[in-house]
């Protein structure tokens, strides 16, 4: 059970999609047609739930995360978020109206070296968010600042330092206390430790973790790595080709992944033991969102491919069989998951 299930979701993304114009070559480029990146996803995300966003480059989940956060205009699509008693579409709403609701919603970036101003101290990096939004100035904001530094582990000497004189792991602690400075209810983290060396992601993920206890955060985390999202999140969206393919609990996905892109993905995480690893093995590139096959997206990669995956889209549904729970909150979009389905496929 997700931390929030008892409560109504902060955040609730209702058919959302984004399309992409595609220019013309030549002087003019003129519009030649559309690609849709995010195509028709819906979820919801309660309070102090961490959500991972999981799948290959040009999945579309960074597109999810932006549209989110407005970042992006979606192209449609409802983005219902709770803020201060009521709930508001940020779909639908102008920059604005969005400015006042910005403190509630903030971006952990992914790369902690060109996210950060060089000609800024760190003082200004994390007070600035304050200073926006004219939230804290004077004494207040040094103090809060201070604050800040102590819990993601640097010390308020270090305020007056510039971006250069930290290591990669400590500029994304910056990035972070940036982001949280605000006391944000949503933080999305856009793959906030894929830059990172494998033994400093450890502690930054740690430190996520007690910040977002401490903070009472409610977290989108993006990522490509399972491992990571293992380590962090309730529930996990596997994304592929702009969709939704599999939803559930973590424990749900790592114990018993039902879409084979979500095997495929268990494969590609390196295992000391080879006994612990799933041999699920695919074909050819990850899909071309301008030019998608018919029927499943994922079918002309997949090894269990049959004749309905070729000619009909599969929606998303609850998984069955005994393995999957009694609840109905793990999902998947796979023919495989049909009860007409022939056995000898599966």
């Amino acid at each position: 059970m997700s931390p929030g299930d008892a409560q109504e979701p902060l955040l609730s993304v209702r058919h959302l999609s984004k399309h992409f114009p595609v220019r013309s070559r030549g002087f003019l480029q003129k519009a030649a047609g559309t690609i849709c990146v995010v195509n028709d996803l819906s979820f919801d995300l309660h309070p102090g739930e961490t959500l991972g966003l999981v799948g290959e480059s040009g999945s579309g989940k960074t597109t999810v995360a932006r549209c989110i956060l407005r970042a992006l205009t979606p192209t449609a699509g409802e983005v219902w978020f709770r803020t201060n008693g009521r709930r508001v579409d940020l779909a639908r709403l102008s920059d604005r109206a969005l400015k006042p609701l910005r403190p509630a919603m903030q971006l952990i970036f992914q790369d902690p070296y060109s996210s950060l101003n060089p000609r800024m101290t760190v003082s200004q990096i994390v007070g600035e968010p304050l200073i926006i939004h004219q939230l804290a100035k004077g004494a207040e904001l040094d103090d809060r600042v201070a604050d800040m530094l102590l819990k993601i582990g640097l010390k308020p000497e270090h305020r007056t330092r510039y971006p250069h004189a930290f290591s990669g792991g400590q500029r994304q602690r910056i990035g972070i206390a940036r982001a949280l400075i605000m006391r944000p209810s949503l933080v999305v983290a856009d793959e906030a430790v894929s830059a990172l060396d494998v033994s400093v992601q450890a502690q930054v993920l740690n430190l996520l973790k007690d910040l977002q206890e401490e903070f009472k955060l409610t977290c989108i985390f993006v990522a490509h790595n399972l491992d990571v999202i293992r380590h962090v999140c309730d529930r996990v969206a596997v994304m592929y080709a702009g969709r939704i393919v599999e939803l559930g609990t973590t424990a749900a996905l790592f114990k018993d992944p039902r879409h084979p892109y979500t095997r495929a993905l268990h494969s590609a995480v390196p295992r000391p033991d080879p006994d612990q690893r799933m041999n699920f093995e695919i074909i050819g590139e990850a899909a071309d969102p301008g030019s998608l096959p018919s029927g499943c997206a994922f079918h002309p990669r997949c090894p269990q491919c049959f004749a309905p995956c070729q000619q009909h889209r599969p929606e998303l549904k609850p998984a069955i069989g005994e393995a999957a729970g009694q609840t109905g909150d793990h999902l998947v979009a796979c023919h495989l998951n049909d009860e007409a389905c022939p056995k000898e496929t599966q």
